[in-house]
């Protein structure tokens, strides 16, 4: 329950922040502008808080439903408007000016993204190395000659310092069906470059599970098989299990790791097992009987004992991608370009079935992913938040009325055409961007459905 509590507070704050960023765009650009603001809404539907500020009265609110925002402003053709104030309505401007205010909010979500990048850049993004573990036999991977131990270096012409940077080149390069090359550097220091089928590959990324798709798994650090601390009253503590001793062998087996250890034990509930330790150099015999836990229809073993982490456990695995403060302007740029491009190309490869609707992400999947990276560290989050940010810049100059794209599509038949449109043409175009919208939107919500149910 909590962590569905703090999943939801997560999705909220995310979404508060980025439509208040894309609004205020829309907001500040048409005040610069000389337009009047009437409302500043995060939100839809009932206001939860209001407040009227500064000489126009423009009324700042938050309402009820946290799926959007507005910035309504002057026009005359929502309302009368008074002689002395036409001068200032959203219709009377220039095309030039009309245009400025609507492309300002998604141009704010791009510069969000770009800040939100810089400050992760200058502080470090970090991430794991891309270091290949196992490779499943009879895979893609394999086939294409990746060994365990490989480290990937770039793909095609992009530099990989991160596992994440190689998802996301591998995802762009794909998206034009050609060979990908991949250049490595194996366990003897020698580099080599693999050959992926471009073919196909875009298709492996549907489920957001691409590396495995492939037969890669990123290799990731052993943890010995060391007690940390134990819990009172728990098996651990009855058999006299103590911190730092180290798990030898259970059974006459030997132990190597951690994570063998507790899947021996889990499969082991009430089954006593016998012991070898190291203490300081003594070896022990000692006989220990997990307790049995039920949990998610079956019951596992637990003997109440955590496992020592060394502090240099992830040294050799740990990349950090760090610039300073003037280069980590232009990378940030170019992150958010490739990011916007990398979107801009997958929904137009939908549109055409060249990419499976698969990849579309509704609110559920963005709550969740949301929680996620809230839990794990403020720097995941903004991370998160720069990427949603990108892919509602994206969404909204689409050439769909209702969105921000729409409007401006208008504009360009306004500005073609010479003069402006009927409001019985503004008026069809809504309900059919009003439709392609909610059909959009239904099926997201029928994927992620899917997606979660499995």
């Amino acid at each position: 329950m909590d962590s569905l509590l703090f999943t939801i507070v997560s999705f909220i704050v995310a979404l508060a922040i980025l439509i208040a960023v894309h609004e205020f765009g829309h907001f500040w650009v048409a005040r610069k502008l000389g337009v009047k603001v009437l409302r500043f809404s995060i939100g839809f539907g009932r206001a939860l808080w209001r407040r009227t500020a500064d000489a126009d009265g423009t009324e700042y609110v938050i309402a009820a439903i946290p799926l959007g925002g507005y910035v309504k402003m002057l026009d005359e053709r929502e309302a009368p408007v008074e002689p002395e104030e036409q001068h200032r309505a959203f219709n009377r401007q220039s095309l030039g000016v009309r245009s400025a205010i609507v492309v300002a909010g998604p141009l704010f979500n791009f510069l969000f993204a770009i800040f939100a990048f810089w400050l992760i850049f200058v502080t470090g993004d970090t991430g794991l190395k891309p270091l290949v573990g196992e490779v499943e036999s009879g895979s893609i991977a394999e086939q294409a000659g990746f060994a365990q131990g490989d480290e990937i270096l770039a793909v095609a012409d992009q530099s990989t310092p991160t596992w994440e940077s190689v998802v996301y080149a591998m995802l762009s390069e794909s998206l034009d069906s050609t060979n990908l090359h991949i250049r490595v550097r194996g366990q003897t220091g020698v580099e080599h470059i693999h050959q992926l089928p471009g073919l196909g590959l875009s298709e492996l990324a549907e489920d957001g599970m691409l590396l495995q798709n492939l037969g890669l798994s990123p290799d990731r650090p052993t943890l010995p098989p060391v007690i940390d601390a134990v819990l009172d009253g728990e098996p651990a503590d009855l058999a006299g299990l103590k911190p730092g001793d180290r798990i030898v062998t259970v059974d006459g087996i030997e132990v190597m790791d951690w994570s063998d250890w507790v899947e021996y034990v889990r499969k082991r509930p009430g089954q006593a097992l016998e012991l070898e330790i190291d203490r300081n150099g003594d070896y022990i015999a000692m006989r220990i009987t997990p307790l049995s836990i039920e949990g998610d229809g079956e019951s596992y073993g637990r003997i109440g004992a955590s496992v020592a982490v060394p502090d240099d456990l992830m040294d050799d695995y740990r990349s950090v991608v760090k610039y300073g403060p003037i280069d980590a302007v232009g990378q940030s740029i170019y992150k958010t370009w490739d990011l916007s491009l990398l979107m801009l190309r997958m929904l137009g490869k939908m549109i055409v079935g060249e990419v499976s609707v698969k990849n579309l992400s509704g609110p559920i999947s963005i709550a969740d992913s949301a929680g996620k990276s809230a839990s794990y560290g403020f720097s995941y989050f903004l991370k998160f938040l720069a990427v949603v940010s990108i892919s509602l810049g994206v969404l909204n100059l689409l050439p769909i009325p209702v969105l921000d794209g729409g409007h401006l599509f208008f504009f360009l038949i306004e500005g073609i055409k010479g003069g402006p449109l009927s409001d019985r043409f503004l008026e069809q175009g809504q309900k059919i961007g009003l439709l392609i919208l909610l059909a959009i939107m239904s099926l997201a919500f029928y994927v992620d459905i899917n997606r979660f149910l499995g």
